[in-house]
């Protein structure tokens, strides 16, 4: 029989290893404290902001990360995840409210999340209406209601390059939509927001689209849009008359439609287009050059982009008002001036039916 044997530790051993777990425990408390006493005296302390007010729109669905990410790439000077943690550990992250705000110098990361929470907005609103030309949208934003103007000076190339869009052109860039805003914020704020609305709506149009669409690039499917907003009496047309300008891109026929000639004449159109016109080039004159013109021409709706790059399977190369909002399609030449015929007989004799 073998008698166990036993093993001794020395008791400096012992107290040596108890006093490293004392030493290890106490940096460990002393961490925590530190890291607690930085957050309280950090969630206390006036937010670093790149300008006096910082707009933001929140969007509904946002999550606190891209708020958080939002806030900083909008001007406040502060780590986004900094941030994010404190709306996540807030235990209010899933109270804050879609909205805008303006933040101003002074508010803290506190005052930040107690915006939100409350969705605390001192709110005007600026509505832009589908189809409206960049210097419509421009004098609509000069009228608006305590909306601070800082761009009324600058061209509509200078705008691009303060929104950081150096050449890109302005017109059809910005979506239209009914803006809220804080009295005191800026008109390029809301045209920043109006331009990433307009990006976000193109992109996911563009991530829609159809194999029989003939533009090859967003730019293109941007410029096609603004012409089929512009054209378009009744909405359930859009998708065929999408469908003529697709089918005329395809092969090589000239657009000819009249409200990029309108667009081109600028100032000069007063409200009567002339043959004349009609046969006077410019570059945006779809009867004498064929292809898109080289910007868009309006500011197109959502649904106006879905038609462009989803257009009607359709073989019509022609359309003509029906002179009720709504127009006629035709696939051949012939078939389309008889319904030029009909349509115009009916408009000049207005108790007939075509």
């Amino acid at each position: 029989m073998h008698q166990k044997s036993h093993r001794v530790y020395p008791t400096s051993s012992v107290r040596q290893k108890g006093g490293v777990l004392r030493a290890l425990l106490g940096l460990l408390i002393a961490a925590a404290l530190a890291l607690g006493g930085g957050a309280y005296w950090w969630l206390n302390q006036p937010l670093r902001l790149t300008s006096p007010s910082i707009e933001l729109a929140v969007e509904a669905g946002a999550t606190p990360r891209d708020i958080a990410r939002d806030w900083v790439e909008a001007g406040v000077d502060a780590s986004p995840w900094m941030l994010y943690q404190w709306f996540k550990l807030s235990g209010q992250s899933r109270q804050m409210r879609a909205g805008s705000y303006e933040l101003v110098l002074g508010a803290t990361p506190r005052d930040l999340l107690r915006m939100m929470v409350r969705g605390d907005e001192r709110l005007s609103v600026v509505k832009l209406i589908d189809g409206w030309t960049f210097r419509r949208f421009r004098a609509e934003l000069a009228q608006a209601d305590g909306l601070k103007q800082t761009t009324a000076s600058l061209t509509d190339a200078e705008i691009m390059v303060q929104l950081g869009q150096p050449g890109t052109p302005a017109e059809g860039h910005f979506f239209p939509d009914t803006y809220s805003y804080a009295k005191g914020s800026t008109d390029i704020a809301v045209m920043r927001r109006a331009l990433h609305a307009m990006q976000k709506h193109l992109d996911a149009a563009w991530a829609q689209r159809q194999a029989n669409t003939s533009v090859k690039t967003p730019e293109e499917a941007l410029t096609l849009a603004s012409i089929v907003e512009k054209e378009t009496g009744r909405e359930s047309d859009r998708p065929m008359i999408s469908g003529v300008f697709n089918n005329r891109l395809r092969v090589g026929m000239p657009l000819q439609t009249d409200p990029t000639v309108i667009y081109g004449l600028g100032d000069q159109f007063d409200g009567n287009l002339r043959r004349v016109h009609l046969q006077t080039d410019t570059p945006f004159n779809t009867y004498t050059r064929t292809g898109l013109p080289p910007t868009p021409i309006a500011m197109p709706g959502k649904a106006a982009l879905l038609a462009a790059v989803r257009p009607a399977d359709t073989k019509a190369l022609y359309f003509v008002a029906r002179g009720d909002g709504s127009s006629a399609f035709s696939a051949t030449l012939a078939e389309h001036n008889r319904a030029v015929n009909q349509y115009q007989r009916a408009q000049r004799n207005p108790g007939k039916s075509p």
